[in-house]
Formats: structure tokens, sequence, C-alpha cells
């Protein structure tokens, strides 16, 4: 079993019926604090690497990240929306896309040309959920609210 696989059956088993009560409780609106906090952790973790050259809390902190993602997407497939493999898919997908020059035969002769390519790309991918974007600003402003919270919360 790959440790992703390995992942996935323990949060499957906190969120099962004789798993843990408060894994079980949690909704994606009840995580978004967690998420936001711990990809934050991830900026601090980035920082000791680049301070210290100390890679421990990097690996934990993107573990954490990891756990969140992992948590969204069992709870997505529990609701039959998608699956981790989905959310897996997507993004391969999506990075295959988006770089023809590494994963294609297409050549660009300037660094401009390339992202203006990956700018095209990504244009087309969005045709018809342009309204998507619609909803960051107010994403945004609730990340600002999260870490602030966050920041009471730890006495920051």
């Amino acid at each position: 079993m790959s440790e992703i696989e390995r992942l996935k059956t323990i949060v499957e088993k906190l969120r099962s019926e004789d798993g843990c009560p408060w894994d079980k409780a949690q909704t994606h609106e009840s995580l978004k604090p967690g998420c936001i906090e711990e990809a934050a952790e991830v900026l601090g973790g980035i920082n000791i690497l680049k301070e210290t050259g100390d890679a421990d809390n990097l690996k934990e902190e993107l573990g954490d990240l990891l756990l969140q993602i992992m948590f969204h997407a069992v709870m997505a497939e529990e609701e039959g929306l998608f699956t981790f493999e989905d959310v897996a898919k997507t993004v391969s997908d999506k990075m295959v896309r988006r770089h023809p020059h590494v994963f294609g035969d297409m050549k660009f002769a300037t660094d401009e040309e390339l992202h203006a390519a990956w700018a095209e790309i990504k244009r087309k991918e969005k045709e018809g959920k342009e309204w998507q974007a619609d909803y960051l600003p107010g994403a945004l402003r609730e990340a600002e609210e999260l870490i602030q919270r966050a920041r009471e919360r730890k006495g920051f």
C-alpha cells in the first residue's frame, strides 16, 4: 500500500462509524479554518528551510496540508462528488496541458511566447466558467478573516 493509500484509509477510518466523533462531524465548511492555517504553516516551513536549511518543519506542514486535502476528498467521495484520484488526475492533466513544451512537441522562442501560450491555454480551460472568478474576492476576504482568527487563537 502506498503512503497516499494509507493516508486515505486512515481518514476513512477516522470518519467511519467507529471512528473519531470530531472527525466524523467535520464538513467542508468546518475545515476551512484548518485549511487556511495549514497553508500558512507551510509558508512558515518554507521560511525555516530558507533561513536554517532544516526541511523537517516543511515536510511536517506539507503533510498537514495534504491531510486537509485528503479530508476534503474523502468527504466529497462520501457525498458522491469526486475522489482523491479525481483530484490528482485533474491537476496532472492540467499540468500536462499547460506545459506543451515539456509534454508535447511545442517550442517557444522566448519566455514571453511561453507565457502567452500558457495564458491562452488557461483562458480556454476557463471558457464558460468565467463566473467562478467572481468568488475569489470573497474567498480572499474570508481567508484574511480566518488568518486573523488563527493569529488570535495562537496569541500573535
